[in-house]
């Protein structure tokens, strides 16, 4: 983990640190002027009035690039210090500074350099003390580095705490913003799914006939009739699917969605491919009941099946598969015979009905396979997991 987590002082922040720095260098200084004999801050102790606040204010100022240049800013402050007693606070602002980077041997470095360089005081004023005071300044000094270095390392952790939560809010923010588009992008598909398998199939039964009237000028006249109500039925059970459609997206919270098709509307639907002039066989040799999942996604197959039957091979023949057990598999085949007539206008082809048949299929854990066969038509066939719940139940 990056240890040089520093924010970016502003003017404020700088001064009221640089200001603090100044106010306990300033205590050290009248403490030590107290100190020295009467008289001599005029006399033989002049560097006290004039050196002395020179180097502090070149030390204060040298702060000012204490973070762009920390161990060589706070090492030049640190040996400074010995010659200025005002320059104290700026040597230990400088120690606190570096010690945020949490570096231990630039800090022991610098605070000993600090406690070493103290020692020059006492060459450079006159002060009288008892013996053994050697050992307590050397003591007092030594704790004031510790006391900075204790509160550099305590602020350097802080920022690095501060710095990864500010990194894992992030980096949460990301996940949570990469879910919801996932979940969008889902729901998209599940809506494509939705008005493609409900309309798609009901349209192409529409435009089928239409094609009928279009291309065939021998029909008699109830055939004409028979076929134009079929579109008009056609068109309004469209309408009547887009609304149930739509109603389920703007479905209010708490009220259930209208039911689902299922296996039991398989015979239905064939139905409605008859009455639409599709020539279709139904053979089914289901025993049992399905889950909703298996059943619908069974219904699904189906009417993807004979809306490709319908669009591309108009007059061809179609037969309709279905068999199963429970405890084993349901499996669904749709089996066209080549087209027997040609019309110049068919419906256009998404493309999309047996990508989304496919993902129902994969959610459902089952296979799809679709292909050509060898007399020209088409076969397409779903295997889907039929697992026996009451017998398990019973077990």
């Amino acid at each position: 983990m990056n240890t040089d987590v520093a924010p970016r002082l502003g003017g404020w922040q700088q001064a009221w640190r640089l200001v603090a720095a100044a106010a306990l260098g300033i205590f050290f200084w009248l403490s030590t002027g107290a100190a020295l004999p009467r008289g001599c801050a005029t006399g033989t102790c002049s560097w006290f009035v004039t050196g002395d606040p020179l180097v502090a204010l070149g030390c204060l100022t040298a702060l000012l690039w204490r973070r762009r240049f920390p161990l060589a800013v706070a090492m030049a402050v640190a040996i400074a210090a010995g010659a200025s007693v005002l320059a104290i606070g700026a040597a230990l602002l400088a120690l606190c500074s570096l010690s945020t980077r949490r570096r231990p041997v630039q800090i022991g470095v610098v605070a000993l350099s600090f406690v070493a360089a103290s020692q020059l005081t006492l060459v450079l004023y006159p002060v009288k003390s008892p013996p053994g005071s050697v050992w307590l300044q050397l003591a007092l000094t030594a704790l004031c580095a510790g006391i900075a270095v204790a509160i550099g390392v305590a602020i350097g952790a802080r920022r690095v705490e501060v710095q990864s939560l500010r990194e894992r809010a992030e980096s949460t923010e990301r996940e949570q913003s990469a879910r919801a588009a996932q979940a969008r992008a889902l729901e998209r598909n599940r809506i494509a799914r939705e008005m493609h398998d409900v309309l798609a199939h009901r349209i192409s039964l529409v435009a089928m006939q239409a094609g009928v009237l279009d291309h065939r000028g021998n029909l008699s006249a109830e055939e004409n009739r028979m076929l134009i109500r079929g579109i008009a039925d056609g068109s309004h059970q469209a309408l009547e699917e887009l609304r149930d459609v739509l109603g389920v997206l703007r479905a209010v919270p708490g009220r259930p969605e209208p039911p689902q098709p299922s296996l039991d509307r398989i015979p239905e639907l064939v139905a409605d491919a008859r009455a639409s002039g599709l020539d279709v066989a139904f053979t089914t040799t289901v025993t049992g009941k399905p889950s909703d999942v298996v059943g619908r996604t069974c219904y699904r197959v189906i009417q993807e099946g004979l809306t490709n039957a319908a669009k591309h091979a108009p007059g061809a023949h179609v037969h309709v598969t279905v068999e199963g057990t429970a405890g084993r598999e349901l499996h669904a085949s749709i089996h066209n015979s080549p087209a027997t007539r040609t019309t110049t206008a068919r419906p256009p082809a998404s493309g999309f009905g047996l990508l989304g048949l496919a993902e129902r299929i994969t959610l459902a854990d089952g296979e799809l396979s679709h292909h050509p066969t060898p007399d020209g038509g088409y076969v397409l066939t779903a295997q889907l997991p039929w697992p026996d719940h009451d017998h398990e139940k019973r077990s």
